[in-house]
């Protein structure tokens, strides 16, 4: 491997340290699964080619007024003495679903001084939503990502032979400008108009090759 070269997930390998996902745009996320939000204000230090620096306060049982409007540092700051957990975290890049990353838990203190002092901040309310045989994470974005929906499914091993909400659109695992840290360099807000262009043209898509893939009838 040349001195330049970016280590592969297998050189990685010995870290335990990985993430496995498949995330899909949502357009309309039913008004009864929005329980258990949790706000998350977050912010990235570097994010470049898939690697990104994250640091992130998040507040349980809050759920903010977000809108396109929404300023994340302001939100930061109402809901400072509501932060239950803080977190500093390191990616690298997104192979199939699959992402090296490593977290460690920091003073949430700490953590809010962080972002207020620097990096690129945004903002969004995270439901957890129980559907099919796995547990979801909803986030709803503010701010510049206004009114951007992402729901996502972690497991502790690739995410196969999954049973799809009826609310997800279309998938975005590969799709690198629905990463967060590419949303907080370019918002969601400054491009949706020609996404939606794009997905009315080519229509949805999920991704055929991790097992087979069910569809989950509307609640």
């Amino acid at each position: 491997m040349e001195r330049n070269d970016p280590p592969s997930l297998e050189s990685l390998a010995d870290a335990q340290d990985f993430e496995y996902e498949r995330r899909f745009l949502v357009t309309d996320f039913p008004a009864q699964l929005r329980d258990a939000p949790a706000l998350i204000v977050q912010s990235y230090y570097l994010a470049d080619a898939g690697y990104a620096l994250r640091v992130r306060v998040q507040a349980s049982d809050v759920e903010a007024n977000l809108s396109a409007s929404s300023r994340p540092l302001e939100v930061l700051a109402e809901f400072h003495d509501a932060a239950t957990l803080a977190t500093v975290t390191i990616k690298g890049p997104a192979v199939g679903g699959t992402r090296y990353e490593s977290e460690r838990h920091v003073d949430p203190d700490v953590a809010v001084e962080l972002i207020r002092r620097g990096g690129m901040p945004m903002v969004k309310t995270r439901y957890s939503v129980w559907a099919g045989s796995d547990g979801w994470a909803v986030d709803v974005f503010g701010g510049a990502n206004a009114p951007l929906v992402v729901a996502e499914c972690e497991r502790s091993a690739p995410v196969t032979d999954l049973e799809i909400p009826s609310w997800c659109v279309t998938e975005l695992t590969d799709d690198r400008r629905f990463s967060n840290e590419s949303l907080a360099a370019r918002p969601y807000g400054e491009w949706a108009a020609t996404y939606l262009a794009e997905l009315a043209a080519a229509g949805p898509r999920m991704r055929g090759d991790f097992g087979t893939n069910a569809q989950l009838l509307p609640e």
